[in-house]
């Protein structure tokens, strides 16, 4: 092998090295953990939404409040231990660290009896992160689910805080109806929250409906953008072979004139 061409080698394997950086800031093994722990993580998510919502509704005593309780710890300690597992293969670790305070509260703020409210922001986040990915393109069912999800979650936390104060939402459908009408930042104001936790609730959830329609905007016109891109690039390609054909026959017509030029005269 000649020093030239190892060179070359050596910049293409530099150069795939810096576009594999770019793909995954933090390390391939983290990239790959993440990809392999969607799924279960989405599982274990739906089985806290669904203890959490039993707490709510039902108020459970005995056998049935105990699984309860411990569906929600064993799922908080998926949480955990996948956050542990991220935070240690790292490849940038105080970077990785800073940029993802959010799971840390995922993991952390739970734990604090009081605030029952955590367990809303929980469900949310840890759904959101591993869904986004999975459905990336499918804008429809994305926003559907994510709508959908958000209006039934914020519907619970908020039925929790308000259940018992007078105030004008007394049932998970009074509730529910609140919460769509808010992430719709409509707001008729026939159901008001009057506690603090629940307007807590509210104050995130008209947050995140305009969230959500940015998200929409925004995916909705960079699906635009790339099917004109491809369509353009599709029309370029045409173009380029078109031009390719008439250099072909262009050229075959030279040869035929050519050839006639060379035929002696009679």
């Amino acid at each position: 092998m000649s020093e030239a061409q190892g060179e070359i080698i050596a910049a293409d394997s530099g150069t795939r090295g810096q576009q594999n950086a770019s793909s995954d800031p933090y390390g391939h093994r983290l990239a790959q953990w993440e990809r392999r722990a969607e799924w279960p993580l989405v599982i274990a998510a739906c089985a806290f939404l669904g203890a959490y919502a039993t707490q709510i509704l039902a108020r459970p005593g005995g056998v049935l409040e105990a699984a309860a309780e411990a569906t929600l710890w064993v799922t908080w300690a998926m949480f955990l231990g996948d956050y542990v597992v991220r935070l240690a293969i790292a490849r940038r670790r105080g970077r990785w660290f800073v940029r993802h305070l959010l799971d840390l509260a995922i993991v952390v703020l739970p734990m604090l009896r009081p605030l029952r409210l955590m367990r809303f922001f929980t469900v949310l986040a840890i759904i959101q992160r591993n869904t986004g990915t999975m459905l990336r393109g499918k804008v429809a069912i994305y926003t559907v689910g994510a709508t959908v999800l958000t209006v039934i979650v914020a519907g619970l936390a908020v039925f929790d805080a308000e259940r018992g104060s007078g105030g004008s939402i007394r049932s998970f459908g009074d509730a529910v109806w609140w919460a769509f009408v808010s992430i719709m930042t409509v707001g008729y104001g026939d159901y008001v929250p009057v506690t603090v936790t629940g307007r807590i609730v509210a104050v995130g959830l008209m947050i995140g409906g305009i969230a959500l329609i940015g998200v929409v905007t925004a995916t909705l016109a960079s699906w635009i953008v790339e099917r004109v891109s491809v369509r353009a690039d599709a029309a370029a390609v045409a173009t380029e072979s078109q031009v390719e054909a008439l250099r072909t026959e262009v050229a075959e017509l030279k040869e035929m004139i050519r050839a006639l030029g060379a035929r002696p005269a009679r």
